[in-house]
Formats: C-alpha cells, structure tokens, sequence
C-alpha cells in the first residue's frame, strides 16, 4: 500500500509539472540543435499517461451577427453555453482550443455583420470559455473572418494577446498569399522531456471573403500556392530534427474544403459514411470554386500534403454546416472529414443540431486508427467511425 501511494504520488507530481511548464533550460540548451520548437515558452502538448489524447473541434461559430438587435447577441450567448457545457463534460487535451486540447476550425466571426472599431472583442467571447477551462487550443479562419471588418491576422493578433494557451500562429512573409498568414503546425509529444513528437497538427488557411473597407475585394478561396513549398520545407526541417517522417502521426485542418473532395459526396453510404449529409457540395462550397476559371488552384497545396505528410490520419473541414461525414478521398488515398457546425449563429436548420466532432487517438503509435464522432450540445453521439487503413476501403 505504500508503495503504490508513493507511485502515484510521483506520477501527479509529474503531471502537475508537465501542465506547469516547459522544458528545463538546461535540457534545452543541450537539444536546442537537434530539434525544432516554435513554442518555447509555452507548455508542450503530450499525449496523457495511459497514451491517449483528445481533440474537440468546434467550427463556424459565427459570432457577431447582426449586433444592434436582440437577434444576435442571443446567438452568440447560445454558443457560449454550447461551448461551455461540451468542455465541462468532454474534457479535451487541446481543443484545434488538461493537456488535452481543442481547435476553432474557421468562421469565428460574421465579419460582414459586425462593427469595425470593436470587431476583434469577438475574440474576447469566443476564447473565454477556453481560457476559465485552461484548454490549450489552436484556430483556423474562414472566409467569414475575412471581411469588410475583420481580417485573419486581427483576430490571430488578438488571439495571441489575449488567449496564454493559443498555439495559433503566422506563417513566414511571403506564405499564404493575399489574407491568408494562418499557415503553421504544432507539435504533440509521447512524454513532455522527448526530444521528437510523436503527431504533428498542421493548420492551413484557405482564405475566401473579402478585403477590408473601404475598397472591398474578392479574395481568392484556396490555400495558396506558396503554401506547397513550405510544407515541402518544413516537412524536410523535421526529417533532420527528428528522423524519417513515418515515425511521427499527422492531423490537417483547413477551414474550406479542398475541391478533390467533391466527387466524394455522390458515392457515400450511410453505413460507411455515417452522419448528416444536407449540404450540397457545389460552387463556393470546396476551394477554388465560386469561378470555373479558378478551378485547380487549390491543386498544389492539396498535392503538396498528401506528398510530404505521412501517417496523415485525416484533413478536416468546416464550412458547409449540412454536413459530418468523413470518407476516403481514393485518388490521394487519403480520408476526410467534415466538423460538425457548433456555432447557433450561421446557416442551419434546427433540425440538424449543433456539436462538435471529437477526436481520440487511443494510443501514439502514428500507425494506430483514430477514433472520431459527432457530438451534440445534449450529449448525444452519432457518426461514430474508427480512421485506420481500412477505413474507406472496398
């Protein structure tokens, strides 16, 4: 008996320390020319003691519309307590916002429908529930967030300022095209002290809405181009820090879904496939689709990923509130997934409910499936699939 109350007083004082700090100077200095790490200062995110690791991805939340009437600050009150009660009740590791997490996959704010000199407090709202919960998480934006009163860099700028535990952050100059600087990834660790990860979260920005007042103007709906050569390098950066690229697992996120996906829609079975399939997918609904002379411009991102990211689990998306389902993209061979729309403001039927897609991987072997589902604000569950080798297959 004292014995085991020893040991278990040592593993919580470890894991007092891991969610405390960061890595000790010393140890540091010792690896600082080994290995690669964007958040110095911030706690490394690992994967828990019995090897698991949650994800719960809210996505097009759409704060701030129509902001002088009773309307939507209503909504906005109704997605706080939305957000509230799933972090209350599924205590994530890291939501893409415990050392579990979450992420906030796009469309954060209707930035046509808000105020210009206090569009960024949204922000304020949206990442308080993360905040009190001490949730680490991480955002992409959505052509909402990029409008006549908002930018993507204003609301990752105010992110940063106001959020200690985002790992949101901007690409280098010259990645991600005209409004479109959310290009990074972050690291997942097997145990806070290892030198190399063990999964890799890639965020990517695909842009779409228009440019600030006073001279709007439409902005490309795709990752850009730029954005190929840096997973390129990036990808050859962490092969000489940590080694060969099938040791590590891998998870995207992109607000926008890349045009291949498509074609998927019109072979879904609702066995295989499971979950709401309402929306449509067709122009302005997948990248680069609003103009056919547009289309393929997405094309060197999505070859560029599917490329250089290895153990890619899925790519996941937002933006077509109609649907949930995840299936296997054949000619990439690789799976999708959409979320599932958490936010009351937006599109939507009542009827479709809102929720989150949460996300489990029940060990760190990067070879290992991942669990994932739909989960509604009441507590309900549906769309449960396991994302292996075999999943999507014939």
């Amino acid at each position: 008996m004292k014995s085991s109350t020893y040991l278990a007083g040592v593993l919580g004082a470890l894991a007092s320390l891991q969610s405390a700090v960061t890595l000790p100077v010393i140890f540091q200095a010792e690896t600082e020319q080994h290995t690669l790490d964007p958040y110095p200062h911030k706690p490394r995110l690992t994967f828990k003691w019995d090897g698991t690791f949650k994800l719960v991805v809210f996505s097009d939340l759409h704060f701030g519309e129509k902001p002088e009437g009773v309307w939507g600050p209503e909504q906005d009150k109704n997605s706080i307590i939305l957000m509230k009660t799933v972090l209350a009740s599924e205590k994530p590791d890291y939501v893409s916002t415990s050392f579990d997490a979450s992420v906030l996959n796009g469309d954060l704010v209707t930035g046509e429908n808000t105020y210009r000199e206090n569009s960024t407090l949204l922000i304020d709202q949206i990442v308080a529930p993360l905040n009190q919960a001490r949730v680490p998480f991480s955002s992409t934006h959505g052509n909402h967030d990029n409008q006549v009163n908002i930018t993507h860099l204003e609301e990752i700028e105010r992110e940063q300022k106001i959020a200690p535990l985002s790992y949101t952050r901007t690409a280098p100059a010259g990645v991600g095209g005209t409004e479109g600087p959310g290009n990074y990834w972050v690291p997942v660790y097997r145990h806070f002290w290892d030198r190399a990860p063990i999964l890799i979260l890639w965020f990517f920005d695909s842009r779409g809405g228009v440019s600030t007042n006073p001279n709007s103007t439409v902005l490309p709906d795709w990752v850009d181009s730029s954005v190929a050569g840096w997973i390129k390098s990036e990808s050859k950066a962490m092969e000489l820090a940590w080694g060969p690229a099938d040791t590590r697992g891998a998870l995207a996120f992109v607000h926008i879904p890349p045009h291949a996906v498509q074609s998927l829609q019109t072979n879904l079975d609702s066995t295989k496939n499971p979950g709401l399939n309402a929306d449509k997918l067709g122009g302005g609904s997948v990248q680069a689709s609003n103009d056919p002379s547009t289309l393929g411009n997405d094309g060197p991102f999505w070859d560029a990923l599917t490329a250089n990211v290895k153990n890619l689990h899925a790519i996941i998306s937002g933006h077509d509130h109609g649907n949930e389902w995840c299936a296997r993209e054949p000619a990439k061979d690789v799976v999708f997934c959409f979320n599932k729309h958490s936010g009351y403001g937006g599109y939507g039927e009542p009827e479709w409910g809102y929720g989150v897609r949460n996300i489990v991987f029940r060990s760190p072997d990067p070879k290992k499936g991942v669990d994932t589902w739909i989960r509604l604000q009441g507590g309900e569950t549906r769309a449960r699939v396991t994302l292996d080798d075999t999943y999507g297959r014939k």
